[in-house]
């Protein structure tokens, strides 16, 4: 795995960031739990008025820099979407996404080119050693 230290460094502050619940989703059950931001003149969350309340989302939350649009196996993750879409990318370093646009036969090409070149394929399950 290429990008321990970075993937580590994401870890850890991912560790130290509060979970962000959508307001009033403990209370209602047709209210998803994903994240919305409460956006009301008087809403209690977004004017911090009361302990125990979730804390909003802030830019100060974010990941490390250098660690972000990592791939979880630490590899950059970009989009490809015809064979001359991997010819600026290094197999050391990048890993490679077919865009989902990206018909069957193109696919193919993409995949067989990127095996060949070594590159990391997330989501055309094949590998770079060809197994």
């Amino acid at each position: 795995m290429i990008n321990k230290e970075r993937l580590a460094r994401r870890r850890a502050a991912k560790g130290r960031k509060p979970s962000f619940e959508r307001p009033e989703s403990w209370r209602y059950v047709r209210l998803e739990t994903g994240w919305r931001k409460p956006k009301g003149v008087d809403h209690h969350q977004r004017k911090q008025k009361s302990r125990g309340r979730p804390g909003l989302v802030k830019v100060g939350y974010g990941g490390p820099r250098d660690s972000r649009g990592l791939h979880p196996s630490g590899y950059t993750d970009n989009l490809v979407y015809n064979v001359r879409g991997l010819d600026a990318l290094d197999p050391a370093k990048d890993g490679v996404r077919i865009g989902h646009g990206v018909g069957y036969r193109k696919r193919l090409e993409i995949a067989a080119r990127a095996v060949e070149g070594g590159f990391r394929v997330f989501n055309a399950r094949v590998e770079p050693d060809g197994s």
